[in-house]
Formats: structure tokens, sequence, C-alpha cells
């Protein structure tokens, strides 16, 4: 081959048939009449024009794909390539349907080295998500399976060529490419002796496929966060707090952010006049605001169009003292979350308990998981709420110092690597010298994203400066997870060996 080879890649013309036809004659040594015709091409690009690809070495046809859309219910997972083709009539294709189905496939033996197969593959997908299509379909040959029918049965043989005991040409290549095998298919082309007539059902899933048109209300892909790092100070009373408040919110939401986090514990400040008391009968003083502050959450996130996690503050109920928050959505609605796993020094100093509620909240934004600050500490609570298709985790937190602050943040990272999610962390700045218990605290806000090519190098998406306060504004992409978990360069959620381990709730299931 020439040492000046220029590559193209485009949608066949008709002008391009004579050099398919001598392409497909090599490529398929082992077929009788192994080339399509002039009118059946034709017929092709009359029908269907984007969905025919060639791949093209200085001007000559070195591979092609060739495509149908079809409605895959007609036809389910038995059928064979005449019943796709309509015997080879195309009178299958529908431009209403919803799989791109592969006809063929090949490349010219003179320029396999060239990795054409995967540009053309590349040019499938990239063509079934622009006309959203929920799949690409094909049938596979195993052309290397007549050199072991005596001893394995089709399914045995695709197995030990999955775990790369035998190479196949096609199917191998076909794996590499993120097509997994649906089933066997008997019978499926016939003349196929390579493959003794039988085929692998291979399918690639578009992880982008809208089963209908995005109405208004639905998920947008791109979620704007807004992180407050609030300074602790002296206030006179609850208004004042709340005016405080008010303020983050309505800057915040200036940007149009989807979703604004305060910390644990920002409304500590209003226990300064109970201080003469014990630390257990200051808190549960400070319990009796929690309420007519979540109304004014819940007021806010109306008014301003916001969604609002109103980070925690104690909760005096039946079962004790917890350490609870809300989640107030900007259409009214609202729900609880409860801290699980309770510090020593909130037992000790405030005979605090913990809550049992743990839950993904489904938002007008995405599915969200938020723990409250120790518990991010702990990974099966994270896990649990991943299960249930987690995307944005919150973590409102308060830690007096640096090094209490790193194991949030530490924690609070890895959360993002292991369940292929973002974690938003927000914690409290400054000193409250009126307060016991509450004297220093130490912060520094983030978001996390997973360790991918997609993301930062560093997993850090933005961060806040430490110890001071501020808001930040952090733009994340829902969409670059769904590319994660199934086309990540490891797959933490995929690949966990369930056979083994598993995380239960028990909550759950009692």
């Amino acid at each position: 081959m020439s040492e000046n080879v220029l590559i193209e890649i485009r949608n066949l013309r008709i002008e391009d048939y004579i050099s398919l036809k001598n392409s497909m004659i090599e490529a398929y040594p082992d077929l009788e009449d192994s080339h399509w015709t002039h009118p059946e091409i034709e017929k092709l690009l009359q029908i269907f024009p984007e969905g025919q690809i060639g791949v093209f070495v200085n001007g000559k046809v070195a591979g092609s794909a060739l495509s149908l859309i079809v409605d895959y219910s007609k036809f389910g997972d038995d059928h064979n390539y005449m019943q796709i083709t309509g015997n080879q009539t195309f009178s299958t294709h529908n431009a209403e349907g919803d799989v791109l189905y592969g006809i063929d496939i090949f490349v010219h033996p003179e320029y396999r080295n060239l990795r054409l197969g995967r540009r053309m593959y590349d040019a499938r997908k990239d063509l079934c998500e622009r006309l959203n299509l929920r799949a690409v379909i094909a049938g596979g040959r195993i052309p290397n399976y007549t050199n072991y029918a005596d001893d394995l049965s089709p399914k045995d043989y695709i197995n030990k060529v999955k775990l790369r005991q035998i190479y196949d040409p096609t199917l191998s290549f076909q794996l590499a490419n993120d097509f997994h095998v649906k089933k066997v298919l008997r019978n499926y082309m016939p003349g196929d002796k390579s493959s003794h007539e039988f085929a692998t059902l291979l399918q690639w899933h578009n992880i982008y496929y809208q089963k209908r048109q995005r109405l208004f209300s639905e998920t947008k892909p791109v979620v704007r966060l807004g992180l407050v790092q609030w300074q602790m100070r002296s206030f006179a009373n609850i208004d004042a707090l709340l005016e405080q408040v008010e303020f983050f919110i309505d800057a915040v939401s200036d940007y149009q952010c989807n979703f604004i986090l305060f910390p644990e514990f920002f409304n500590a400040p209003l226990m300064a006049a109970y201080n003469h008391f014990s630390e257990a009968e200051a808190i549960r003083k400070l319990a009796q605001f929690t309420e007519p502050l979540r109304n004014k959450f819940i007021e806010f996130a109306i008014s301003y169009n916001i969604n609002i996690v109103t980070g925690s503050m104690p909760l005096l109920d039946k079962k004790g003292l917890k350490n609870v928050g809300y989640l107030c959505r900007r259409d009214g609605t609202w729900e609880q979350y409860e801290k699980i796993h309770i510090t020593p020094s909130e037992s000790q100093h405030w005979g605090m308990v913990g809550g049992n509620k743990l839950k993904v909240f489904d938002t007008d934004s995405g599915k969200i998981g938020i723990l409250i600050c120790y518990d991010v500490e702990f990974p099966e609570l994270a896990r649990l709420l991943a299960e249930q298709d987690m995307q944005l985790l919150f973590v409102p937190f308060l830690t007096n110092t640096q090094n209490a602050y790193i194991r949030v943040r530490n924690c609070a990272m890895a959360r993002a690597i292991e369940n292929e999610c973002y974690v938003a962390i927000a914690g409290c700045v400054g000193n409250l010298p009126k307060v016991n218990n509450m004297d220093i605290q130490y912060a520094q806000s983030a978001v996390f994203t997973p360790s991918d090519f997609a993301f930062p190098t560093n997993g850090i998406k933005s961060e806040a400066t430490p110890n001071t306060e501020m808001t930040l504004i952090v733009d994340v992409d829902l969409d670059l997870l769904k590319e994660l978990h199934s086309f990540g360069a490891v797959r933490n959620l995929k690949e966990r060996r369930l056979d083994i381990y598993k995380v239960l709730n028990l909550t759950s299931e009692k």
C-alpha cells in the first residue's frame, strides 16, 4: 500500500457502485453472490441515503456499512436475514421505525490494518443517536465457527470468543465495539457455510434515545447548582437569619440555578440566646425554629423558582432529637431527609438519635440523594441511593477542624467515583464564640465528579475558597453520566460482583 493514504468516510453515491462491488467480492470470498446488485444499491440510496456509509481510501471503496430503519416490534428477536430485508427488496424499511438495522458491513482485506471498521461502527452509532433510534441491531456472522463446530455449540463458541479464548474476525470486533449478544439465531443467512448458518443477534443501545419529544417539564441534561458557603455570625432573631438566607437564594436564583444547597446547622447562631442553658437544652430550644424555617424555605422555593436543599436543623419528635433537613421543590412540594449516623459529639453533647429514612428524591432536574455530613463517610448509604438511579448527591456538612473536613471531602470524592454521580458538598465557615460546642468551623465547598475522560482530571468540577463566605455556581451535565455508565474506562456500578456481595436496604424489606 502507498505511504500516502487519504481516508474519507461519507454516504455512498450510485457512482461508487463498481468500486463497492469489487470490494465486496474480495471481502466475502466464502460466500456465493456476495455482492449487492446495482438496482439493490440504487434502491437503498433512494429510500435511506444517510444509512448507506462508505469508507474510502485514496478514492476507492475500502469498506461499507449498509442499514435500514425497521419497526422492530414487527420482527422481534426471532427472524432471519430474508425477513428483515423483505427478501432483499428493502420493503421493511420504515422511516418511523425505532431501530437502525445493519444489513451489511465489510472491509476490503487489503485495508483491514487501518481500523476502518471502527470508523463505520462509530458512524452508525452517531446516525442512530441523530435519528433518535433506540438501538443498532444486526445479525452477525461467526465465520470462524466452522473450525470448532464439531466440538462446540454456537453458545459455547460465543462464550469462548467473549472470554478471548477464541478469536472470531467478526464477533470479536463487534464485541470490542460495545455490541452485546442478545441470542443465537438459527438459519439466519442461507449459504453462510462458515457460520453453519448460525448468527449472533447483536445490539448497541442508544442511551440518548427519547421515547417521545421532550416536554417542557422534562429534565434538561445540564443542571446548575448553587452552593452556599455560610459564614457563622450573630443574628438578633430568626427574621435576621431569614434575611441572610433570602439574600443567598435571591442571588443564586438570578443565575437561574436549579438547586441551592445550604450547610448543616446553618441556623446554629440562633442558639446564642440560650447559651446559659446546657448544650442539650439549648439545641432543643433551637429545634423550635425548624418548622417555621421549613415553611419559609417552601415559600422561597416557589417565589424564587428554585429547588432548595435546606442543609440541616434539629427536630424533636416522638423518637427523640434528630438532625433533619428538607428538600423544598419549586412546585411547592417538600420532603424530609434525616441524618442516619450520629457523630459521637452529637450523641454525647446533645443526645441526638439517628434516623432511618433513606431514599432518592425525584425532581424536575434529575434524581437526587441527600446525605448529611457524617453519613457520606459510610459508603453503603450512597450505594443504596445509586441503585435507585441517583444522579446528584448533596452533602450539607459542618466540620470544626481541617482534618474533620478532609474526612468529609475525601469520602465525598470516593462516592462520586464508585457511584458514578456528581457530589456537591457545602459547609459553614468562621467562628461562633457565643454558642457552646459550635466555636469554630472549617469548610471548602465543592462539586466532585467521577474520574474519567469526560470529567476534570482531578475529579473536582469546582471548589470554593477555603474558610470564606461565598457562593459557588456550577453546571453539571447529566448526559455525561449516561455515557460513563455504558462506555466508561471502568464501570464501577455495572461490574460489581453481585454473585458474591450486595448491599441491602433492610428498612425497605420489612
